[in-house]
């Protein structure tokens, strides 16, 4: 029973940890939630990276004020963003921060107001918004939400209990509106990771532990803290300090730990500070590290890594960016494999970001990229469906013109990067990028992670699966036969050009032999064969 009626900023923090750590420890059962059995399902990762970095912006201070927890929330969130999961967490965030800006505390009516608003804005940020996903589920609970505390205004107990029913409920009605989700035979991830959030919300306003409650294995891990000066958008202390406490005095307790946290909070933010009595590693922003240093010096011996003046670092990078005028156009490239990442930079494209389908990108990621091009206008090729709405929010993150062309692969990006015409205006250019991008059908290769059965298909664990055009239509037990099936299927007449990117787990050798065997299949179109050393795939095919 939950006899709390107001969540202050310190409380809704709790609720906040304990709902990503629910979904971390349940991030591989969400993973395999997804639907095509191809290696690459990432939608409980997506979620549980957004919130690794919402719980690492919240952390940065004792926020008593549940408008600035979160605000702070939604900033991290939207920072560390990534797969379409991740961004639509990050606008649910941002909505419920603007529906409470400015109070103190929040009431049951207060809550459900942030829920419906958050809601309404991740609606808002996807183009054209699919039912059965996570944005039914969370329009559906909050709703219902709003209903409830209309009915209730002071009864959080109530509150929650709706949240969660009302979640499995509508949880479980996805498979009715997404037929590719009912013959897979399962709920929706996104939706699912969300609910595992509102449960951890829950365990703690009624003070229940978290560690029996589960969706199906996955194993909890650790948040990894990143401390990335460069992502700070203002320097409050200058200096970034780093030791660690060794040989601690026998007379040192537990709760001398803790008071180390707290005064170090007090001269400065960004403060991590973990460990035990047999060690404790200390990170901390301030503007005093001597100070952080002499409190520290009572609890034991110190052993001092850094202390970096990140204001003189700062401006030191912005005198070099400074000392050239920039150029009309540059490019930035997501891209997973040696070879993909060489051919992009053969085009000119200046950054390449890391990731694709085993490992989206931040919107963080995209943007620290677009930003380091020296350029008026930078033209962003995501390379992945999972990727173009983590871009296009990037893009309205930067001060630059930037321009996102909706490539859903790398081939579709190369064939845009190689349309570029330096002369043309940017609206031009990005109209013929996009052009050259739709104009190339794609056959990518790869196994099944699991059994299941799609359309007419059964596929079972370890089948060598063809997709066009993303979608599975070819398996077989051996990667040679489907990539005749796909490029039988997919070739027409009016083709000129084959291109095969050869994975990392494929032989050269294998490779060309595949291309000669195209090569004498069809006969009136030009092969190419390219290194593009991407993981798990070991054909990317492109036909134009």
């Amino acid at each position: 029973m939950i006899q709390i009626h107001e969540i202050d900023g310190l409380l809704l923090r709790e609720m906040v940890l304990s709902g990503a750590a629910l979904l971390e420890k349940n991030r591989e059962a969400v993973d395999a939630l997804n639907v095509f059995p191809v290696p690459d399902g990432d939608t409980g990762t997506n979620m549980s990276l957004t919130m690794a970095s919402a719980t690492r912006e919240i952390n940065q201070h004792e926020y008593t004020s549940a408008s600035k927890a979160a605000d702070a929330l939604a900033k991290g969130a939207l920072r560390g963003a990534r797969g379409n999961s991740g961004v639509i967490t990050s606008q649910l965030y941002r909505g419920f921060a603007k529906a409470i800006d400015g109070l103190e505390k929040i009431t049951p009516m207060d809550f459900a107001r942030g829920m419906k608003a958050g809601a309404d804005t991740a609606y808002k940020a996807v183009m054209k918004p699919k039912e059965g996903t996570i944005l039914t589920v969370a329009r559906v609970i909050a709703e219902d939400a709003l209903r409830q505390a209309q009915a209730a205004p002071e009864d959080f107990d109530a509150l929650f209990t709706v949240i969660l029913q009302s979640g499995e409920a509508i949880l479980a009605r996805t498979p009715e509106m997404l037929p590719v989700l009912k013959q897979a035979g399962v709920v929706d991830a996104g939706g699912r990771g969300l609910l595992l959030l509102y449960t951890g919300y829950a365990a703690v306003l009624r003070g229940e532990p978290i560690d029996e409650i589960s969706v199906d294995g996955g194993q909890a891990a650790p948040v990894e803290f990143v401390d990335d000066h460069d992502a700070l958008e203002e320097i409050k202390f200058p200096y970034c300090v780093t030791y660690d406490i060794i040989h601690l005095n026998p007379a040192t307790r537990t709760s001398d730990i803790d008071t180390l946290r707290r005064q170090l909070t007090r001269i400065g933010d960004w403060v991590q500070v973990t460990g035990d009595l047999d060690g404790v590693k200390v990170h901390v922003h301030t503007g005093d590290p001597g100070r952080a240093l002499q409190f520290a010096l009572t609890l034991g011996e110190l052993d001092v890594h850094r202390i970096e003046n990140m204001l003189e670092t700062r401006r030191q990078k912005q005198q070099a960016a400074a000392s050239e005028p920039p150029k009309p156009y540059g490019m930035v490239s997501v891209s997973l494999g040696e070879g993909f990442s060489s051919i992009l930079k053969d085009l000119q494209v200046d950054v390449i970001v890391e990731g694709g389908q085993t490992m989206n990108p931040s919107i963080e990621d995209l943007q620290k990229a677009i930003d380091s091009v020296n350029a008026e206008t930078v033209f962003v090729f995501p390379n992945n469906g999972n990727v173009i709405l983590a871009a296009q929010q990037a893009a309205k993150l930067s001060p630059k013109n930037v321009l996102v062309v909706p490539t859903k692969n790398v081939a579709m990006g190369i064939a845009a990067a190689v349309a570029f015409q330096e002369d043309l205006s940017a609206e031009e250019n990005a109209r013929r990028m996009d052009e050259a991008a739709q104009r190339v059908r794609t056959g990518t290769i790869t196994y099944a992670v699991r059994d299941s059965e799609f359309e007419d298909m059964h596929i079972n664990e370890g089948d060598i699966i063809g997709l066009n055009n993303g979608k599975v239509e070819f398996k077989a037990d051996n990667v040679r036969d489907v990539a005749i099936q796909l490029m039988q299927k997919i070739v027409t007449e009016d083709d000129g050009l084959i291109t095969l990117y050869y994975g990392a787990e494929t032989r050269e050798e294998d490779a060309n032999a595949l291309g000669e065997e195209l090569e004498a299949l069809f006969p009136d179109c030009d092969v190419e064969v390219h290194s593009g050393g991407q993981p798990l795939y070991y054909y990317l095919i492109s036909v134009e």
